[in-house]
């Protein structure tokens, strides 16, 4: 980071270095609620990446800004939003229509996306890769902000991806959020200045996954947020989520932030893990270790650095419910079957992660459920092709698989969609091999997670809307039975998430209470758009998508 940035936050002028977003330099300076909803309840940072939209701040009178999303630039003017902000949009900010038509287009740049452009252009394939971050790199590779040095290992190979794919001739577009899908393929999105309406020839989602939070009172209150959305602060922005924190979750992304928030200088007061102590499960251990003993040392050497900073770790623990406090966040936790009580600064939750599949829903891609993961993931082809002609799905957007199968399955999918070739057997033994490991990995963290039908009467089921529990069961004693007869009568699923968070929760609710299985039509059904886009943009890409609707 070359310079300062210098703008103000409700009168108060604010420093940041240059490409910082405003969400960490908010968070940086102290400030943790960033706009107010309808019931007057403050809200802040939550997901860290642009899905849960409870970020929204007005900047220079214009409203529902993204501070997760944005960066902090010289002379901004950033106020908290009100909870309905006036319905007008400043001049001049009529976007450009344009009509794109690459061989292939890559929807996501993290690990799968950004090797899925390597192979497709090393096959000779035109490739053009939109992505809403504005730099490439995706959850896993998370890259520091400003072109700083590397913290780590892991971040330099994802440098080293990117550079290896701008390299190859991936055409990358960056800050582009698509907002709708067709068939066709044909995809609509937005870019700063820009309305797109986009057909490939094949087209590769590669859209990953986003957090599993626990729903329990206090979920929504400034300071809480995913362990991703912490790890995204630090590793992209060099800012804490608090100078003291508490991590609540389930799975190995915990004890990795803990780590890096601890070696950061942050004070880890607590890690609470769901799953019974990994030393209860040896066979799980030792299935680990035979498929990748690179990677298992790795994570017993986290929890043994863990060990040795002092930071406590609970196994077995549930976090209750989180209240304000004049010292901050107090949470109310049970770890084996004693409650106890910890104040901190910001607590994280990462309780598994829900892919973001909804531009497969909307093009009819068929799904299966996923019971032990509690996911609808599509199906595949050997080649990652769904079952929607000329479309392929790759990574953590079809289910949890990690970041080095993503990157096999990347590899497949680009040199498939370019060519039509099929995966090589070192892809297939690779494949398997990062497969059984996480398959391992997953029994070693097996934990019974608590279910919506636990959460008390209070609890906000969908955070947009504000709906409790309780609204939700009246809604079912009044007769309604399927997820749109309770979206009708409640409004959840109606917020601007979309019903990311409650949808996947209410889904499982209703089926349980129903006794019947869990499948694509449980859900809430995806529809454009699936993400709050301003009207200047539908406009704009309105005549596009009519002139290719009249082309095919």
């Amino acid at each position: 980071m070359t310079g300062t940035v210098r703008f103000t936050f409700e009168g108060e002028e604010i420093r940041a270095p240059e490409g910082r977003s405003l969400a960490a330099a908010l968070t940086e300076a102290g400030h943790r609620a960033f706009r107010h909803t309808d019931a007057g309840r403050a809200r802040g940072i939550f997901c860290g990446m642009g899905v849960c939209q409870d970020c929204l701040v007005t900047i220079d009178g214009a409203p529902n800004r993204r501070a997760c999303m944005t960066q902090a630039a010289d002379g901004m003017a950033v106020t908290r939003q009100a909870a309905r902000p006036p319905l007008s949009a400043p001049a001049g900010t009529t976007p450009r229509a344009e009509r794109l038509e690459p061989e292939i287009l890559i929807i996501g740049g993290g690990a799968a996306g950004l090797n899925a452009g390597i192979a497709a252009r090393e096959a000779g394939a035109e490739v053009l890769l939109i992505d809403e971050r504005k730099v490439a790199g995706g959850q896993y590779f998370k890259q520091a902000a400003g072109g700083a040095t590397p913290l780590d290992a892991q971040q330099a190979d994802g440098a080293d991806l990117v550079a290896r794919a701008q390299a190859a001739g991936v055409e990358m577009l960056a800050g582009a959020e698509v907002w709708g899908a067709f068939d066709g393929p044909q995809v609509l999105a937005s870019a700063p200045g820009r309305s797109l309406a986009i057909r490939p020839r094949a087209l590769i989602v590669a859209t990953g996954a986003y957090e599993r939070p626990l729903m329990i009172p206090g979920w929504t209150l400034p300071g809480v947020m995913t362990v991703g959305a912490a790890q995204t602060l630090w590793r992209s922005y060099q800012v804490p989520a608090g100078r003291r924190v508490a991590i609540f979750g389930n799975g190995p992304l915990n004890p990795q932030v803990a780590l890096e928030l601890a070696e950061g200088g942050a004070e880890i007061a607590l890690l609470a893990e769901a799953a019974p102590a990994g030393w209860t499960r040896p066979g799980a251990g030792f299935a680990m270790a035979r498929h990748d003993p690179r990677l298992t040392a790795k994570g017993a050497g986290m929890l043994l650095s863990l060990k040795r900073r002092g930071v406590p770790l609970a196994w077995n623990t549930l976090p209750l419910e989180i209240t304000e406090t004049d010292n901050g966040l107090s949470v109310r936790y049970r770890t084996g079957g004693t409650e106890r009580q910890v104040t901190v600064d910001a607590v994280c939750m990462n309780f598994g992660f829900q892919p973001q599949n909804e531009i497969l829903r909307l093009l009819g891609a068929r799904m299966g459920f996923d019971a032990r993961f509690a996911q609808l993931r599509p199906e595949r082809s050997d080649v990652m092709e769904t079952t929607v002609p000329g479309v392929f799905a790759v990574g953590d957007c079809c289910g949890l698989g990690g970041a080095p199968a993503a990157a096999v399955e990347g590899r497949i999918a680009g040199r498939a969609a370019a060519g039509g070739e099929s995966p090589t057997t070192a892809d297939q033994a690779e494949l398997a091999h990062h497969r059984a490991f996480q398959d391992a990995l997953w029994t070693l963290y097996a934990a019974d997670l608590p279910q919506l039908e636990e959460a008390t009467p209070e609890t906000l089921v969908c955070r947009c809307e504000e709906v409790a529990r309780a609204t939700l069961d009246a809604a079912l004693e009044s007769g309604a039975e399927d997820i749109g007869a309770v979206k009708r009568a409640t409004r959840i699923g109606m917020g601007r998430c979309q019903g990311r968070y409650c949808g996947p929760a209410l889904a499982g609710y209703l089926a349980r209470a129903q006794g019947r299985p869990l499948e694509d039509l449980s859900y809430f059904a995806p529809r454009v758009p699936i993400k709050p886009v301003d009207i200047a943009t539908i406009v704009a890409a309105e005549p596009l998508f009519r002139d290719a609707a009249d082309d095919g």
